[in-house]
Parts: C-alpha cells; structure tokens; sequence
C-alpha cells in the first residue's frame, strides 16, 4: 500500500502530540505564507520551515518521495506551460514558442508551491488520527452553529472523505490489475477505454459508502447530539510555538508582499 494523502502512520513524535486544531490551522496559515510569497526565493525558504517538521515527526525520508512521485508530471505540466506563456525576456525558442526567463521563475515557483503545500497537508493526515481529526475539525466549526452550520456533519463528511482517498486509489490500482490480466487495455487515452476500470470504481465506492452509512445507523450515530468523547482536546505550549511560528510566517510574507509591492 503506498502511502499517500489520507495515510495515518501512527507514532508518539512531538507532531503527532499537537492539537488537531493547532495542525489545522498551521496548515492554513502555512498555506497562506506559501500562496502570498513573492519570489521564489521566498518560497524556498518558506517551504523549507516544513523539513524540522517532517524531521521530528519521525517519518522516513522516503514519505517525501512517495508524496512528490505520483504528481511529477503535473509539476512538469506546470514549469512547461508558465515557462512558454509569460511573456518576458526570451533565452530560449522551442519551434514557434519562446521560452522566457520570467516564465521559467514563474514556473519553479508554482512547482514549488504545490508541492510543499501537498507535503503540508500529508503531513497533516499522516500524522493525525482521522478521528481525532474529525473531532478538531468539529471544534473549530461549532462557532458556525449558530448560523446553523451543521458543524459534527460537515467534519464528519470532510473526514471521512480524506479517508478514502487511499482507499479507493488501493481499489483502482487492485481493479485495473485485474482487468490487465483479463486482456483489457487502458491504452489511447480515451474515456472508453478507462469504462474498465469507472465503472467497477464506482460501483465499489458507492457500495462502501452503503455500508458505511448502515453501520453507522447501526451504531445510532446522530451527529454531535448527546455525544461525548473518550479523550478531550487541550492546548499545550508546543501547540501555542506551532501555532505562533506559522503566524509569523503568514504576516511576513504577506508584510513583504505589501511593503515591497510585489
């Protein structure tokens, strides 16, 4: 099983101990430094606060490259169109189309972004329990309540979500072995040719979540009425230095956005 965005890989690290709330929000405020960054230098010293991170999760070094691997042709995608479309100065001509100088700058800064953002989130997951995720989630959505935001729902639902994903990309995988070895052929990129591998994809995603539904009715689940939980959610001083690190981050590159105007 390949470990990707969704993937709970348990451990005691201090990452693992942080608040849910404290990740989520990190993430967000971590996204915001890396989206408002105005150079690429920017960016690669922005992405890089993410490596103590990783270090004390006590995830392997190869994580990195199993998160990275499956979107390096999109990352390609990204550098090849920013570096042909930007109009700038011209180093290079490939046929008719003209390589820029700013097009290659704002190519390496896409790539960049996506991938230290996909990293970020995988981090998340990969080192938060989906339940205790969901309960974070929950907390942090409850002030929306009021507005009648059905706040134990809507966590739930994005949760449970996440959690699929490497779950049906298991069955994908699993599902088109099996249609190879009975002599089908995905090749020609074409939708009729993936019909294989959709349709039997869907009918096992929908006949999951049937029965996660039933067994969930089974258990009287009804929201966050009358709930309690086993373990309840307290911020630490590690929480607080995460927390307070990512602000910093998110205000300095946004001040240096608007102080310098780029």
């Amino acid at each position: 099983m390949v470990n990707w965005l969704g993937h709970y890989i348990p451990g005691r690290s201090p990452i693992h101990k942080l608040d849910p709330r404290a990740k989520i929000v990190g993430l967000v405020l971590y996204s915001v430094a890396l989206l408002t960054a105005p150079t690429a230098t920017a960016t690669v010293v922005l992405g890089a606060s993410i490596v103590p991170a990783i270090f004390l999760s006590g995830l392997a070094p190869s994580f990195i490259w199993r998160q990275l691997r499956p979107i390096l042709l999109f990352l390609m995608a990204i550098f090849a169109f920013q570096a042909a479309v930007t109009p700038g100065e011209v180093i290079a001509r490939v046929g008719p189309i003209g390589v820029t100088r700013e097009g290659i700058n704002y190519g390496f800064l896409g790539g960049a972004r996506v991938s230290y953002l996909l990293l970020a989130a995988a981090l998340l997951t990969a080192t938060t329990d989906p339940l205790t995720l969901a309960d974070g989630l929950e907390k942090l959505l409850r002030p929306g309540e009021k507005l009648g935001l059905p706040a134990a729902e809507l966590a739930l639902m994005l949760t449970m979500a996440l959690r699929f994903v490497p779950t049906l990309l298991d069955e994908a995988e699993r599902i088109m072995r099996a249609q190879l070895a009975r002599g089908a052929s995905f090749q020609g990129g074409k939708i009729k040719s993936l019909m294989p591998l959709i349709i039997p994809l869907f009918v096992s995603a929908f006949q999951r979540a049937e029965a996660l539904a039933e067994a969930m009715e089974a258990r009287g689940y009804q929201g966050s009425k009358g709930r309690t939980r086993m373990r309840e959610l307290h911020f630490t001083r590690g929480d607080g230095l995460f927390l307070l690190t990512n602000v910093l981050l998110a205000f300095g590159s946004l001040y240096y956005r608007l102080k310098f105007g780029r």
